[in-house]
């Protein structure tokens, strides 16, 4: 039985969280209000997410303008050049962002641990059960995402494999650091190796975009439409976040947006242009500045407006006033998120930049909310830490990934996004989530101690590694098997597309069910 030592760093279930006097109630009762605040925790969670994907999409958007003369007939040729390369904002932004509740998580519990010999188990557990949610649940849901009889398959097998072996390498690099190694020690070597192959994974990841040779996996790319986004569905203002905002800023659609791929596509491209067209281009644009810079304090506070708001223009219209007082009844439960989020400066602003810092402050303020709200849900009723870590939490911080795949796996018409998401937000699990809060903890036990960090429930997160090996590589053999059989990785017949979304979801339970038999010490 792998037992988790939190005895150092657990709250006593006598001292109070929420409010006084809360300690006199019956453990059934504590246990419940602290479920619920949980739960809203993670509404929360959501709820900055959506201003974080914004932010993130500012960033993505920037590019710079470029101007050069064609030799042969001197015409001005004007190019807009991304600042960020497709492939490396997947996995450094999007696949980051999404997993930023798990690092932030994972991290300030290194934090509190600090001092101890012994790492936590709140971290590594949440990583490696969202490791599990990523692959099964949200596969679920992607697989039957895609329009009845449409399909949607990657069309860049080659960043996706490299991808795939960087996710799979991360895991077994772990069990061989826990296992094998040094077996129940992380030395301050392995927590730094751990974090130093993140860097190989961007750099094999560009350099497969770049079809680099001998580095690279000789696969062409497939073809890949102008627009990743419908023609039908280009018009569609899916933000929720920031109603009524659209009809300050002239020009916002102007360009094709998809906030979960961190890619734009312009439908103009590279063009000739007169000398006396950039001229007039560079002062539209200036002006455009201008009037930006004049105006974002009123989109600011069109935020407050919009938070403060319980009923939307659309919602007035419903002719059901059941709908209608249930939207209103779930405004005002998250009034207060809301309202707290509207702070975050609009991502209008030094292109996201300033909005992506505020969102993560507020996630990590958050996160650590959660670990001292699962500290006491554990204490009043002996759950282990681990085993409420790699279900309620991994489950609860993974929901931004979930949102992101699902939506992608709607609008895009491939399916690189959707899939790519899981398997790089798993790499970055490891890679930056255990590895940098071990890295902390080694470094701290290294110079004050002069010894590694000891790992408690090391034999049950290796046991929930092996259960993960084997759970995934039947996750995987059926996508292949759909791309072969069908010729894509999502949707496809209903039937089948619901038969593999039902083996997904069986494979995530056989995966809880296992790791936490293992936990509580049955098998």
């Amino acid at each position: 039985m792998a037992n988790i030592n939190m005895a150092d760093t657990a709250p006593s279930c006598d001292t109070y969280l929420l409010f006084n006097g809360e300690t006199l109630l019956p453990i059934g009762v504590r246990a419940f209000i602290y479920t619920v605040v949980l739960a809203y925790c993670f509404i929360g969670l959501s709820a900055i997410t959506g201003r974080f994907f914004k932010s993130m999409e500012s960033i993505m958007r920037h590019s710079r303008e470029v101007v050069t003369v064609d030799p042969h007939t001197n015409a001005t040729i004007v190019k807009h050049e991304k600042v960020w390369n497709y492939t490396i904002a997947d996995v450094a932004l999007l696949a980051f962002g999404t997993s930023f509740p798990q690092i932030s998580l994972a991290t300030i519990d290194a934090i509190r641990n600090l001092g101890q010999l012994t790492a936590g188990g709140l971290g590594p557990g949440t990583l490696v059960g969202s490791a599990a949610f990523d692959l099964f649940p949200i596969h679920a849901v992607c697989v039957v995402m895609p329009r009845a009889g449409s399909k949607k398959k990657i069309s860049d097998l080659g960043v996706w494999l490299v991808e795939l072996f960087w996710s799979f390498w991360a895991y077994i690099w772990l069990y061989i650091i826990l296992e094998v190694w040094t077996p129940r020690v992380i030395t301050l070597w392995e927590a730094l190796l751990t974090v130093l192959q993140y860097g190989l994974l961007l750099l094999h990841a560009y350099a497969q975009d770049k079809h680099w040779p001998y580095v690279s996996i000789p696969l062409a790319r497939g073809e890949r439409p102008e627009d990743w986004v419908p023609a039908e569905d280009a018009s569609v203002d899916y933000d929720d976040n920031y109603d009524g905002i659209g009809d300050i800023l002239p020009g916002q659609n102007e360009d094709i947006v998809d906030i979960f791929s961190a890619h734009s596509y312009s439908n103009e491209g590279y063009h000739h242009v007169s000398e006396k067209d950039v001229e007039e281009s560079s002062t539209g644009l200036t002006l455009k500045n201008k009037w930006e810079d004049t105006h974002w304090f009123s989109i600011w506070w069109q935020q407050f407006v919009d938070a403060a708001t319980l009923e939307s223009s659309v919602s007035r219209k419903m002719d059901s006033t059941c709908l209608r007082v249930i939207g209103i009844s779930w405004n005002l439960i998250i009034a207060p998120w809301k309202m707290l989020f509207a702070f975050v400066p609009p991502h209008e602003i030094a292109h996201g930049w300033i909005a992506f810092i505020c969102s993560l402050i507020f996630i990590s303020g958050i996160a650590y909310g959660v670990t001292k709200i699962t500290d006491q849900i554990s204490c009043v009723t002996g759950v282990s830490p681990y085993v409420i870590a790699f279900t309620a939490l991994a489950a609860g911080t993974s929901w931004p990934d979930l949102v992101a795949s699902k939506i992608a796996a709607e609008r895009q018409i491939t399916a690189d996004s959707a899939i790519t998401n899981i398997t790089c937000s798993n790499s970055v699990n490891i890679y930056v989530g255990i590895g940098v809060p071990w890295l902390v903890d080694t470094m701290y036990n290294y110079f004050v101690y002069q010894k590694p960090l000891y790992i408690d429930n090391a034999a049950g997160l290796s046991f929930s590694l092996l259960v993960f090996f084997a759970t995934s590589f039947g996750c995987i053999t059926v996508l292949v098997l759909r791309r072969v059989i069908l010729g894509a990785e999502l949707g496809g017949p209903r039937m089948w597309a619901w038969a593999t979304s039902v083996y997904f979801m069986i494979l995530w339970v056989v995966f809880v069910v296992l790791s936490s038999l293992k936990i509580s010490g049955v098998i």
